[in-house]
């Protein structure tokens, strides 16, 4: 049966525009069909490869494109904020007297410590036992090892609506977690991810290397994922613990290789198109300890989680996605 013939093509910048019209945005294009036909495996193998090369994913015949509503918060979720230590003693009391006052939100802090030498824990449970402000404070000892059990602890425990994590070494300053809370509730996006890059740092906040090793890796995962990373190692997220769950039953399938706990946020947010977006801020030097990161060993790890995701997701089966 014939048709109609099209007159004229929506263009996905003509689309980008319809969707803001009527409150949505696009969080996600994925070119789907190039062969339409099996071809003994030929076609299946065809429609997985040229996704993923420049020019070539300009020819597929589907596009799945993925949208969602852009809407502000009728009411103010509470909050936990996850504060992974480790050595971090000096730290401790600035974490929780700087953070932003929050009017009318219902805040939860959980300190995790996993494995000090420096009596951070000591400390900890000093400034808990003392503490007389606004947010309800807890405190737990990891048994695991690493920021990524620290965080997976902490989430555990959280009984908040949203999810946040404050580095305890505070090289991203606790006054600019409001701006990720208020880009939240603003309906901007569904996961907030911190991007130390945009601004200058301060003194040797960042080391040249570990620079250009930021600024690679996101580049990397923005190309593997579809979204536009600026930082993908900034210590600093926010995500609803209703999406976390989802971020969980995902890991379990996919695999636990992430030293740090970001690309195990990064990659199912992406996955199951969430609205992501960068808060910038300013990355600010160290004034206790020293950094707890093997930049060369950490580095070979998040390799390795670039070259699983590549197989696993940038060309992976569309039902998987």
């Amino acid at each position: 049966r014939k048709g109609p013939q099209p007159t004229t093509f929506v263009t996905t910048t003509d689309l980008s525009n319809i969707a803001k019209l009527a409150g949505y945005e696009i969080v996600r294009t994925r070119q789907a069909v190039f062969l339409p036909f099996r071809l003994f495996g030929i076609g299946n193998f065809v429609n997985r490869l040229f996704p993923a090369i420049p020019l070539l994913n300009y020819l597929s015949l589907v596009s799945l494109i993925i949208l969602r509503p852009v809407k502000k918060s009728t009411s103010l979720p509470s909050l936990t904020i996850v504060i992974p230590a480790r050595n971090e003693k000096g730290n401790i009391e600035n974490a929780l007297t700087r953070l932003p006052p929050f009017l009318g939100t219902s805040v939860e802090v959980i300190f995790v410590e996993g494995w000090s030498s420096d009596g951070t824990w000591d400390e900890i449970q000093k400034v808990v036992k003392s503490y007389r402000g606004p947010c309800r404070l807890s405190a737990f000892q990891q048994t695991g090892k690493g920021k990524v059990d620290a965080v997976r602890l902490g989430f555990e425990k959280a009984s908040g609506d949203l999810l946040t994590i404050l580095d305890a070494d505070l090289t991203m300053p606790p006054e600019l977690l409001e701006r990720f809370y208020q880009a939240y509730i603003d309906g901007l996006a569904d996961f907030i991810n911190g991007s130390r890059l945009v601004y200058p740092m301060e003194g040797k906040a960042m080391r040249p290397l570990n620079h250009l090793g930021n600024v690679f890796f996101a580049k990397v995962l923005s190309f593997l994922l579809g979204v536009r990373l600026g930082d993908s190692l900034c210590g600093t997220k926010l995500v609803s613990r209703e999406d976390y769950a989802r971020f969980r039953a995902w890991r379990e399938d996919f695999g636990d290789f992430d030293p740090f706990g970001d690309y195990e946020l990064l990659f199912p947010a992406s996955l199951l198109a969430l609205g992501v977006i960068d808060i910038p801020i300013r990355y600010r030097d160290r004034t206790y300890g020293s950094t707890n990161i093997n930049r060369f060993r950490h580095g070979l790890m998040l390799l390795k989680m670039c070259l699983i995701g590549f197989f696993r997701i940038r060309l992976g089966n569309i039902s998987n996605r």
